[in-house]
């Protein structure tokens, strides 16, 4: 009785299934979960919240001055109702500061801190879609922004409208304000993203174009201005300010706004538009991190 041969040739392994690449809209979600509390535990969010507090501080001051007596709601010299200073603090604080200084700080910061930290070669080498980084870290920011900005904001209306004005009847203004101003969060983060993906420096660049191009611009005769977010983001703004104030000769270089299909159009353009590029530079960029 023979035994049976045994063969020792190797036998060859089982070859592995090559991981599949999730969609773009499933690597964006990803990324979001990942991103949205950590910004929202980050340093900026300290940053964040004193820009969008200082408002609600000059609020809670003004308020407080008003029940003792003192005659702080004045314009030169010409009692206003609260709804007005509510207006005029929309428009300085929130519009023309706090909200592009956020969409700055944050937007150019994407990509930025990745390199800056070294995790961005960790997320270059799971299978996503380069592009969907960009894109799940901007929804972060987007989410992390509007939940601190637009509370503020009611904080702001709820402290200074009742005084001599309505909180009904000054409702649907309020309601205008938040979606502005989440829509000013949305078009200035996407350009300020752009910037920071494919600029060496993009927080010079966006500091010079908020506070320089687009004052100087909007000053000027012609169409430059509509080279600007604020010029189609201010012509959405339901507040009128008093005749007599400063801040009403600001406010009459938007006089030339353009209409609301207009100025909605164009935003979610240069959003759309922005955005795509910014994706596109980050899946073609090589990022070298510094030793």
């Amino acid at each position: 009785m023979t035994e049976p041969t045994v063969s020792s040739a190797p036998v060859s392994p089982t070859p592995q299934a090559p991981v599949a690449m999730p969609g773009a809209v499933v690597a964006a979600w990803r990324v979001f979960d990942l991103s949205v509390g950590q910004m929202l535990w980050s340093r900026r969010t300290i940053f964040m919240g004193l820009v969008v507090g200082l408002p609600v501080v000059m609020a809670a001051v003004v308020r407080l001055l008003v029940e003792l007596g003192a005659p702080v709601f004045q314009v030169n010299r010409t009692p206003v109702s609260g709804s007005v200073v509510f207006g005029l603090m929309i428009w300085a604080f929130f519009i023309r500061f706090s909200v592009p200084v956020l969409a700055l700080f944050y937007g150019t910061a994407l990509i930025a801190d990745e390199v800056e930290d070294r995790t961005i070669t960790y997320l270059f080498t799971r299978p996503i879609p380069r592009g969907s980084i960009l894109v799940g870290k901007y929804f972060a920011y987007l989410v992390s922004t509007i939940f601190v900005v637009l509370p503020a904001v009611v904080l702001v209306w709820l402290l200074i409208v009742p005084v001599g004005g309505s909180l009904g009847e000054s409702f649907p203004d309020l309601a205008t304000d938040l979606g502005l101003l989440a829509l000013g969060l949305v078009v200035y983060g996407a350009v300020f993203a752009l910037a920071g993906a494919a600029l060496k420096r993009p927080l010079l660049v966006g500091l010079l174009f908020v506070f320089g191009w687009e004052v100087l611009v909007l000053a000027l005769p012609g169409d430059f201005k509509c080279l600007t977010v604020a010029y189609y983001l201010q012509g959405l703004v339901p507040h009128a300010l008093p005749n007599d104030s400063p801040l009403a000769l600001v406010q009459m270089i938007f006089r030339e706004t353009p209409t609301v299909g207009t100025s909605l159009g164009t935003m979610a353009a240069i959003t759309v538009v922005s955005l795509w590029l910014a994706a596109r530079v980050v899946a073609g960029r090589e990022y070298v991190l510094e030793s």
